[in-house]
């Protein structure tokens, strides 16, 4: 059967199988696509998901789900102004030997006394991009929209009352003017408010002013795409994250010593990192953060800009010690996929289910950074003593 007629079963199911309350029945298109291809779906067809919920507002053409492993590790302790207390923090993967790691990693800070986390909210951006007939008149927009800050901030608040616009940064190059909106989007992750709260400023600008606008994204916000931008300014929430851990914790848990383990974070996350060019220097952040935002519901797609992060390490009085900088946090305890009932559960092992102004995201994106360094001391640690090939043989990733 070719594409094209895969194609239109697909599309008649949808079609034919809209009931009164308005989404599609999903059981009907996938026996469709199993019939049409041949095969059988039977897992994908297993899942406990709200499937009203789930094809309305975060699939469309839904078929079922897949699975993916969840494990948790912790305790981990968190001291920061808005939490100190030991979490068990949930992580989804598909990655032997990550959750173990995670585990170890938090282990060691929890006996050390904890990790110190600060938390800074940045807000969420979003950057329409304009044409102007000419650097002149780009630069009277640009003294207009400075002017006129108040008025658009009423009109973009309008869109929600959960949203507050906090500046406007305007670029030109060109006939090109940049304006770079950031909000605070309190416990949404916030990028679908924030682009209809600038859809319906772009307008009054328009309205206003000689400026057209191209593109309600301009590149400039910068979603889901490694960048220096938000690496330099921020975005969503930035997160500081230290431990001191005694040579008797390293040796005893991590197996390895304090001089080693810098030595690793010298020649490894610094001089590496600098070689290839990459944007932040780490030993393997994404891991961790792509599997607490699977856990959680959080978009997956930022983990391409979520995932600059730094870590430092080195000799000091008492012992080793460690951190970690996220520039770029973007997360949320509602909407999108948080609101997922598995995902659901996982803020409860979290403790941060829910809106509360703006403090649970915070405190979510505080675990998060705990979370990342746990992640970075177990695998560095590993990484000094050649041990990384032997665990993941020993826990399934190179077979036996």
């Amino acid at each position: 059967m070719i594409v094209g007629e895969i194609y239109d079963i697909i599309m008649r199911s949808i079609v034919y199988t809209m009931d009164l309350r308005g989404y599609s029945d999903i059981n009907l298109r996938r026996k469709d696509l199993e019939k049409a291809l041949k095969t059988k779906l039977s897992h994908i067809g297993n899942y406990s998901l709200n499937a009203k919920t789930a094809s309305t507002k975060n699939c469309e053409n839904m078929i079922g789900a897949v699975q993916i492993p969840l494990g948790v590790a912790g305790p981990l302790k968190i001291i920061s102004s808005l939490q100190k207390k030991e979490v068990f923090v949930p992580l989804a993967t598909t990655e032997g030997a990550l959750v173990a790691s995670v585990n170890r990693g938090s282990k060691a800070i929890t006996q050390s006394g904890g990790t110190s986390v600060i938390s800074k909210k940045v807000g969420i951006t979003r950057a329409p991009v304009f044409v102007v007939e000419n650097i002149i008149e780009g630069e009277k927009i640009m003294k207009w929209v400075k002017d006129n800050f108040n008025e658009i901030k009423k009109i973009a608040e309008k869109t929600s009352a959960h949203l507050k616009l906090l500046d406007i940064n305007p670029w030109m190059i060109g006939r090109n003017l940049f304006l770079r909106f950031k909000f605070d989007s309190q416990d949404a992750m916030g990028m679908n408010m924030a682009t209809i709260a600038c859809t319906i400023a772009a307008d009054l600008i328009e309205k206003k002013t000689k400026a057209k606008l191209v593109s309600i994204s301009g590149n400039l916000c910068v979603d889901k795409k490694p960048n220096m931008l938000n690496f330099i300014e921020g975005r969503g929430t930035q997160i500081w994250a230290d431990c001191v851990l005694s040579k008797e914790i390293v040796e005893k848990i991590l197996k390895t010593t304090p001089e080693k383990f810098a030595d690793v974070v010298t020649r490894k996350v610094y001089l590496g990192s600098i070689l290839s060019g990459s944007i932040g220097a780490n030993a393997h952040a994404a891991n961790v953060l792509s599997a607490i935002f699977t856990a959680t519901g959080q978009d997956i797609a930022h983990i391409a800009e979520v995932s600059s992060v730094v870590t430092t390490a080195e000799i000091v009085k008492n012992g080793l010690y460690v951190s970690v900088f996220l520039p770029d946090l973007v997360v949320g305890t509602v909407g999108g996929g948080t609101n997922l009932s598995t995902q659901q559960e996982a803020f409860s092992i979290l403790g941060v289910a829910g809106g509360d102004r703006g403090k649970n995201s915070q405190k979510l994106a505080e675990i998060i950074g705990g979370a990342v360094l746990a992640g970075e001391i177990s695998l560095i640690a590993s990484l000094s003593v050649n041990s990384l090939a032997c665990s993941h043989r020993k826990l399934g990733r190179g077979g036996k």
